[in-house]
């Protein structure tokens, strides 16, 4: 229902999501598809960012096929990484293989993200209790009697005033939601930031490792056909240093670890081309309040190591409408049903954060005084026995505690 009161507009509805990444459009299309009113605002008139992450694991796409989806959404252009390789100081070994996962689809699929949002999307709007409000910035939490029960947002027309049972948080590592609601974070000071760019590509090369590791530098290479999207790791808060290095520096870097991106690596040209991603792994202690809740990023933020934070929000966002959707078809959720949420998907987000904390601080950490070494005996294990390779492939894949859909729609 919507109203206008003194120049600001008042929506009210069941559930109030704030970020329109996967987490967010992916509980959004799951309340509609059984008949929640739902209102997801978006800050940005579009999702044609780059440098967000493009990974859609195995256990995303067994989701999209519970929900009969799965055929539809292959349609659309995208690439099958089926295992990963990784090579250590000029030895390539298999690291993970995804053949023998439980799922229909073994691969890893790259796509833009803005292709998977914009398949959601395009679902969720087939379900009339489904709205999208682009270009409306989350600016703060209505609360009443220390309970939240709505959001203010401004909008290129004015002030909006969503008035809802419950808020759902689902805006990012930057989160304005869990800033608004005071909620508490634990950080754990990851020692990595990456530079991110694109390298044009040899139509003739075929298909190359992952990962790259050399004296402690370590360059991640994905590739886009006819570029690699390219993430090198530096230290934390060394970028300026790197930059007074030049550009000529980060060049034989990258041509040292992979030599055969060639003349190629020269069309980097100005730090204009690259761009800094701050690594955080962080958690909020508590992922709730009376009526809000936070999932995703907004509340674990996770390294890019493994790309499965795309796939951990999501997961979070079934377990959420999985827990939610029947309290939600008739009002309000209690403080217990939150918590229920955060007590099923915080074992599977330690161990994933648990995993990334180790391999930044003892294999891949760009430290120039002491740099992480992957143990050669561990590299022998990976390349000659392939029962090794199933468990990061399991969790890289899957994760621990999978989410199926339950919810069912009206």
């Amino acid at each position: 229902m919507t109203q206008t009161n003194q120049n600001q507009e008042i929506i009210k509805t069941r559930c109030c999501i704030v970020g329109g990444g996967p987490a967010g459009m992916m509980l959004g299309f799951l309340l509609a598809r059984s008949g929640v009113e739902v209102v997801v605002l978006e800050k940005h008139q579009d999702f044609l960012r780059d440098f967000r992450g493009d990974t859609i694991h195995p256990s995303t796409l067994e989701l999209l096929a519970e929900l009969g989806l799965l055929d539809e959404f292959l349609q659309l252009p995208h690439q099958e990484l089926r295992s990963v390789q990784v090579t250590a100081d000029g030895q390539t070994v298999p690291v993970a293989d995804f053949a023998h996962l439980p799922t229909q689809c073994k691969f890893i699929a790259f796509m833009p993200q803005w292709d998977f949002l914009n398949f959601l999307v395009e679902k969720a709007k087939q379900y009339p209790t489904f709205h999208l409000h682009l270009e409306t910035k989350a600016i703060d939490l209505i609360e009443e009697n220390r309970k939240i029960v709505g959001v203010r947002a401004t909008t290129p027309t004015g002030n909006l005033s969503i008035q809802a049972d419950l808020v759902v948080g689902t805006d990012g590592r930057k989160s304005i939601i869990r800033e608004k609601a005071g909620l508490s974070i634990q950080d754990f000071n990851v020692p990595i930031d990456v530079l991110w760019m694109r390298i044009p590509k040899d139509p003739a090369l075929g298909e190359m490792s992952l990962g790259y590791l050399k004296s402690g530098v370590f360059m991640v290479l994905i590739d886009r056909q006819d570029y690699y999207q390219c993430g090198y790791i530096i230290p934390k808060g060394q970028f300026e240093t790197i930059k007074q290095q030049g550009l000529a520096a980060l060049q034989a870097s990258i041509l040292s670890l992979a030599p055969f991106v060639g003349n190629h690596v020269k069309e980097l040209n100005s730090w204009d081309q690259i761009s800094l991603l701050t690594v955080k792994i962080d958690r909020l202690r508590q992922w709730y309040r009376p009526g809000l809740l936070c999932i995703g990023d907004a509340a674990h933020a996770m390294s890019p190591a493994g790309g499965v934070g795309v796939n951990m929000a999501i997961q979070d966002a079934v377990a959420t409408a999985n827990q939610l959707t029947a309290s939600l078809q008739k009002g309000p959720v209690t403080i217990s049903e939150l918590d229920r949420v955060q007590r099923r998907r915080q074992w599977p987000v330690r161990i994933i954060q648990s995993g990334q904390i180790f391999i930044h601080r003892r294999l891949i950490n760009a430290s120039v005084t002491k740099p992480g070494v992957i143990p050669p005996y561990i590299l022998w294990l990976f390349k000659h026995v392939p029962l090794f390779r199933r468990l990061p492939a399991y969790l890289i894949g899957i994760g621990p505690r999978p989410e199926h859909i339950r919810a069912k729609a009206l």
